[in-house]
């Protein structure tokens, strides 16, 4: 975080940057009687896990006008929104091809909410451009910098709050009794995403 003492005449266009990284997917097979240390750990009776990870980082810049030696306001300038999804999806060796199949139905439901978390990041990052906070301090530049990484995590926080498929993917797992009924992965994911945005 870093910020930039200017006259109102310096100002310049605010600037809003979304930098959404591909897809990062890797498939792992595991000896059941020695799962891997870096695999999330599994139900007693599962077989396979689809471990998705969203990181959403957001970083803040803004311009401060002095109004005194403590007192100034500070004027969002600058922020950047970088956007990842890494899936990662465990698969006990020998395991059953629906298992396989209702991994990667998690998978899809995870990659479908990416596909729009630019848009959703773009507008919660937006409502912060030309954002105008009141900073008070004896050391206004840390006063100035804690508001914007303050401002960068509600950000961050909120684009993971609207990013969050839990929801779809319990459902998924409710339709498909995590895979060991006869409700194929394909329906599955259809009917679960069809109120998705």
């Amino acid at each position: 975080m870093w910020h930039q003492s200017a006259s109102p005449a310096a100002k310049q266009a605010p600037s809003l940057t979304i930098d959404k990284l591909p897809v990062a997917f890797f498939m792992h097979t595991f000896d059941p009687s020695a799962p891997p240390a870096e695999m999330p750990p599994l139900a007693a009776w599962e077989e396979a896990e689809c471990d998705s990870n969203f990181v959403s980082n957001a970083n803040v810049k803004g311009r401060t006008e002095m109004v005194d030696g403590t007192h100034g306001v500070v004027t969002v300038t600058d922020v950047k929104v970088t956007l990842q999804l890494a899936i990662n999806i465990w698969v006990a060796e020998g395991a059953a091809k629906r298992v396989i199949e209702h991994e990667q139905g998690h998978r899809q439901i995870s990659e479908h909410y990416y596909e729009t978390a630019d848009k959703v990041a773009e507008q919660i990052a937006a409502t912060y451009l030309n954002k105008q906070i009141s900073a008070t301090g004896r050391d206004l530049n840390a006063e100035v910098n804690n508001l914007l990484q303050q401002m960068g995590a509600e950000i961050t926080a909120e684009c993971s709050r609207r990013l969050n498929p839990n929801l779809a993917q319990n459902r998924y797992d409710d339709m498909t009794d995590h895979g060991r009924n006869d409700v194929g992965a394909a329906e599955a994911v259809a009917e679960v995403l069809k109120g998705v945005q």
